[in-house]
C-alpha cells in the first residue's frame, strides 16, 4: 500500500486508458526488466510527447524508442556478431542515451567511460574489461586512437560528430536500420559504472539491470519531489553513477529529459526557465559556478518552475547551499551516494537548512552504522567508518574484488558521525585522516575553517608525508576576486580557529581547484605541483 501511495503522489500510476496499460506491459515483455526499461514504457504511455532534447532538437518518446531499436538491431548485425561488452565514451546527449539504451536490449554489458580520461587510462580500462566495441564522441580520437593501438578487432563508432564522418557513426546506423527490432537479448545485460576515485584507474563497479528495484524508486520518491511527465534538465555527468541514476529515474516517470554536451551556469538556467523544468541534477561544483555568476547575469532568471535541484558526487559548500536556497527556493536535495550501495543518504532542503554540511537522513530501507576500528559502533556525534546495508548495493568490482563487510554492512570507504537527530555527516574519506604529531586531523574541518574567511572562495586540505610530525596538513586556496588574503594570514586565521596542530603546514594559493568531470578535487595534480 505505501509503495501504491508514493508511485500515484509521483503521477507515475495515474488514470490511463486500459489499451495504453497493456502497451507498455507488453513493452516491458518486449525489452526486459532491463536497468533501461524506462524508456520503452514511456514510449508506449506518452508517444507523442517530448522524451529527449538536446542541442540537435527534441526527440519525442516514440522516436527515441525507434531509434534506440534500430540501433540495438544494427550493433547485432556487425561483422563480428553481437558484442558482449560495449564501452560508451560520450557526453550528454541524444547518442549516450540511445547506446546505453540499445546494448541493454541486445543482453551486452555496457561500460560507461569517463569522458576526462586519457589514452592509457582508457587502454588500461578497456583492456581489463574485454569491451569488443566503443562507442566515443568525434571529440575524443585521439584518446581512443591512442588507446586502441593495436587493438585492431576493437569495433569504433562515432557517438557525435560535427560533420561527415569517414567512419560508423550512430545516426548512420541508425538511419540504415530504423523500423527494425532487434532479436531478444541471449544474456543478461549489466551496466559497468567506474569509481570515481582521484588517485588512481576507477575501478569496475558492476550493477545489476534489477538492481534496487521498486524499493529504491520508493526511497527516492519518497525524499525527492519528482512528478512523472515534468521536465528535468541533467547536467550532471551521465556516465557517472549519480548522473546515470537521475537518467534513469526520469524515464522511468516519463520525464522529458532536457541536457546539453557541456556545463554552462547561464545556460542551465536558462534550459530550466525555457522548459518550465520541476527538476535540476548536478554535481556540486555546479551550484558553485552557477552562484559565482555576476548578479545581473542571475537576475535574469528565475528558477520558479524547480520544485528540486538534486545533487551528488562531492562535499556541497554550505554557504554555497543557503545563497542558491535564498535566492531560488528551498529545492536542494543533497544526497549521499556511493557507485558501491546506490543511494545511502538525503538531506531535503529542512535538513540543509538546519546543517547546511549534512548527507542528511538514510533513504527508506538504509541502514547506517558508525564504526571503530572493531567494528563497535560509536557514540552519537563521534567519528568512525560509515557502514551501510541495503538492496542496493553492488554486485561487486569486475575484477573479483569487493568492498569491506561486516555483519551484512558494506564499507562505504568514508568518515562521519551521526548528530542526535539521526543526520549523517561526512567528514572525509577513511584514508584521508591524518595522524600528525600523534593527533587525530580531519582535512575537512580544516577546509570549512580556510572557506569561512571572508576573501577565501573555496579550499582543499590533504595529508602529506612529514619526517618529523609522520604526517602534516598541505592547503590548497582560492581567494575571491580582489582579494589579498596572504597565506600567513590565513595560517593566522586556522589558529584563531582550530587547534595549533590543525594549522596546514604549507598554504598554496591557486587561481583555480583542478577537478575532474563530476566536480571532485584531483588531489594527485594539486599534490604533483
Amino acid at each position: 500500500m505505501g509503495v501504491l501511495q508514493t508511485l500515484w503522489r509521483a503521477r507515475l500510476i495515474a488514470p490511463m486508458r486500459p489499451d495504453r496499460y497493456l502497451r507498455m506491459g507488453t513493452a516491458v515483455r518486449r525489452v526486459g526488466m532491463s536497468a533501461t526499461v524506462g524508456f520503452a514504457i514511456a514510449a508506449q504511455r506518452c508517444p507523442d510527447r517530448p522524451g529527449l532534447i538536446d542541442e540537435r532538437g527534441t526527440l519525442t518518446w516514440k522516436e527515441l524508442d525507434r531509434r534506440c531499436d534500430a540501433l540495438a538491431a544494427a550493433l547485432q548485425q556487425l561483422p563480428g556478431g553481437t558484442p558482449k561488452i560495449v564501452a560508451v565514451m560520450c557526453r550528454n546527449h541524444r547518442g549516450f542515451v540511445e547506446s546505453l539504451v540499445a546494448v541493454n536490449r541486445i543482453g551486452a554489458d555496457v561500460l560507461l567511460l569517463n569522458t576526462s580520461f586519457a589514452g592509457p587510462a582508457l587502454a588500461e580500462v578497456v583492456d581489463r574489461e574485454g569491451a569488443d566495441v566503443v562507442i566515443y564522441d568525434e571529440e575524443f580520437s585521439a584518446t581512443v586512437d591512442r588507446a586502441m593501438a593495436g587493438k585492431p578487432d576493437v569495433v569504433r563508432i562515432l557517438g557525435w560528430t560535427d560533420g561527415p564522418a569517414d567512419q560508423p557513426t550512430l545516426d548512420g546506423l541508425i538511419d540504415a536500420h530504423l523500423g527494425e527490432q532487434p532479436a531478444p537479448g541471449a544474456g543478461h545485460s549489466d551496466i559497468i559504472l567506474l569509481t570515481s576515485g582521484t588517485t588512481g584507474t576507477p575501478k569496475g563497479a558492476k550493477r545489476s539491470s534489477g538492481s534496487g528495484g521498486v524499493g529504491e524508486l520508493k526511497a527516492v520518491l519518497d525524499r525527492t519531489p519528482w512528478r512523472a511527465e515534468e521536465p528535468i534538465v541533467i547536467a550532471a555527468p551521465m556516465f557517472h553513477a549519480w548522473g546515470f541514476s537521475q537518467l534513469l529515474f526520469a524515464a522511468l516517470l516519463a520525464c522529458p529529459i532536457v541536457t546539453r554536451r557541456r556545463f554552462d551556469p547561464e545556460a542551465t538556467l536558462e534550459l530550466v526557465d525555457r522548459y518550465r523544468a520541476t527538476g535540476l541534477a548536478v554535481v556540486p561544483v555546479m551550484f558553485d559556478r552557477i552562484m559565482d555568476l555576476p548578479e545581473e547575469v542571475l537576475g535574469r532568471y528565475s528558477g520558479r518552475s524547480l520544485r528540486f535541484a538534486t545533487a551528488s558526487g562531492s562535499r556541497m559548500r554550505p554557504d554555497v547551499v543557503i545563497r542558491f536556497m535564498d535566492r531560488f527556493g528551498d529545492v536542494i536535495y543533497n544526497n549521499y551516494n556511493a557507485t558501491e550501495a546506490g543511494m545511502i543518504a538525503t538531506a531535503t532542503p529542512a535538513d540543509l537548512r538546519a546543517a547546511p554540511d549534512t548527507a542528511g537522513k538514510p533513504a527508506e530501507g538504509t541502514e547506517i552504522r558508525i564504526l571503530d576500528d572493531a567494528f563497535h559502533e560509536v557514540p552519537t556525534g563521534e567519528v568512525g567508518q560509515i557502514f551501510v546495508r541495503s538492496g542496493t548495493l553492488f554486485d561487486g568490482y569486475t575484477s573479483g574484488a569487493t568492498k569491506q563487510f561486516h555483519d551484512g554492512f558494506m564499507a562505504s570507504g568514508d568518515l562521519g558521525y551521526l548528530d542526535e537527530n539521526g543526520r549523517l555527516f561526512v567528514v572525509g574519506r577513511d584514508d584521508e585522516m591524518i595522524v600528525s604529531g600523534g593527533e587525530n586531523v580531519y582535512p575537512i574541518e580544516v577546509e570549512k575553517t580556510l572557506a569561512a574567511h571572508p576573501e577565501v572562495a573555496e579550499a582543499a586540505v590533504f595529508g602529506v608525508d612529514d619526517e618529523q610530525y609522520g604526517q602534516r596538513l598541505a592547503a590548497f586556496v582560492v581567494l575571491t576576486d580582489g582579494a589579498t588574503a596572504t597565506p600567513d594570514a590565513l595560517k593566522q586565521h586556522v589558529r584563531d580557529n582550530l587547534a595549533n596542530y590543525k594549522v596546514p603546514r604549507e598554504i598554496t594559493i591557486l587561481d583555480q581547484l583542478p577537478r575532474g568531470s563530476t566536480g571532485k578535487i584531483l588531489r594527485n595534480e594539486l599534490l604533483g605541483r
